[in-house]
């Protein structure tokens, strides 16, 4: 039975943070949040603990965790070679939501890298998560807590939902603050890459370190979680309108209604009367988005369309990584006219 602690997400209790960090240290499964999403953690220094991470998503091998650490001196037990622009993106975006892929060093399980040379590693911007990290006296890998291939989780009860009996407890901090993954940048290459976009945009990272590329090979994407497979996805098919008038959008809410129900979500109104019509509307922002869109996948699968459509925001910036999950989730894309 899954064990579900509610915590204060600002001053978590000490008692319950030890009682976390003691099964992290036996080699068991916490789920515990952070300002992108809940992560499902396990000792990143030890091969069997990491194991029941890739058991209890049905997560495929060849797709690397990240390592989370709570402070710059834990990173040096996991990562080598760490480079002065590295320090720089460090020193301005720890903790917070960069995941730096570097040199990673032997001592780490080797399933955490899917046997890569390279070790991605974050510091979370959660009181609860860094508390945890502390506690268990050891890096902590953790990927989104779902089941593998499902949106992420951005509450405990999300976490419940997909994994409840297989792992040992749940630190319930609320809803995650920003909602979307980390922004991953490859710092094994000149100049760094970035292998999944997030809330730290190539723009903000540009003024710090010069040249950023975003585009990358099939090859430079293995060291990245969350680049190879498919993710994001309701049980439902996800029909992504990149950008379109609200008329555009009931057209094609009303096509896919003659075949049972339909869900949408967007930032447009779109009134569709209906019993088999579900709505969620979100604001137009892309912190509107990341936040919510998860748990909107996750609220309309429960009333089991066969369909949802969801309307698209503008890519720049941070809505880049809203649109890259949001794609990733899609079974059919309707692309900008």
């Amino acid at each position: 039975m899954t064990q579900v602690i509610q915590l204060d997400s600002e001053q978590p209790a000490q008692e319950a943070i030890e009682r976390a960090a003691s099964i992290i240290r036996n080699g068991d499964l916490v789920a515990f949040p952070t300002e992108t999403v809940y992560g499902l953690g396990a000792n990143a220094m030890n091969e069997s603990a990491v194991g029941k991470i890739f058991k209890a998503k049905g997560r495929p091998a060849d797709n690397p965790l990240i390592v989370h650490v709570c402070n710059r001196e834990m990173l040096d037990i996991i990562a080598s070679g760490v480079s002065k622009t590295a320090e720089r993106l460090i020193q301005k975006f720890w903790p917070g939501p960069l995941t730096l892929v570097l040199e990673r060093k032997p001592e780490v399980a080797r399933s955490v890298s899917a046997g890569l040379p390279t070790v991605a590693a974050r510091m979370p911007r959660n009181a609860i998560a860094l508390e945890l990290i502390r506690a268990s006296r050891t890096p902590i890998a953790a990927p989104s807590a779902n089941a593998s291939g499902k949106p992420s989780p951005t509450t405990a009860t999300h976490v419940l939902d997909d994994l409840g009996g297989r792992i040992d407890m749940i630190l319930d901090g609320g809803v995650t603050n920003i909602g979307i993954e980390s922004t991953v940048l490859d710092m094994t290459t000149d100049p760094p890459v970035i292998l999944r976009p997030g809330w730290v945009t190539q723009d903000m990272l540009t003024e710090v370190v010069g040249i950023v590329e975003r585009t990358a090979s099939a090859e430079e994407l293995r060291r990245s979680p969350g680049t190879r497979h498919r993710h994001y996805t309701p049980h439902a098919r996800v029909i992504l309108i990149e950008h379109g008038s609200t008329e555009i959008i009931e057209v094609v809410c009303r096509e896919h209604l003659k075949d049972g129900a339909v869900g949408f979500i967007g930032h447009n109104q779109v009134t569709i009367d209906d019993v088999l019509f579900y709505s969620i509307q979100l604001g137009n922002r892309p912190e509107d988005y990341a936040h919510s869109i998860y748990s909107a996948l996750r609220e309309l699968d429960s009333r089991n369309p066969h369909v949802i459509v969801v309307e698209g925001i503008n890519d720049d910036d941070e809505g880049a990584a809203v649109m890259d999950r949001l794609r990733r989730a899609a079974s059919e894309l309707m692309p900008r006219s």
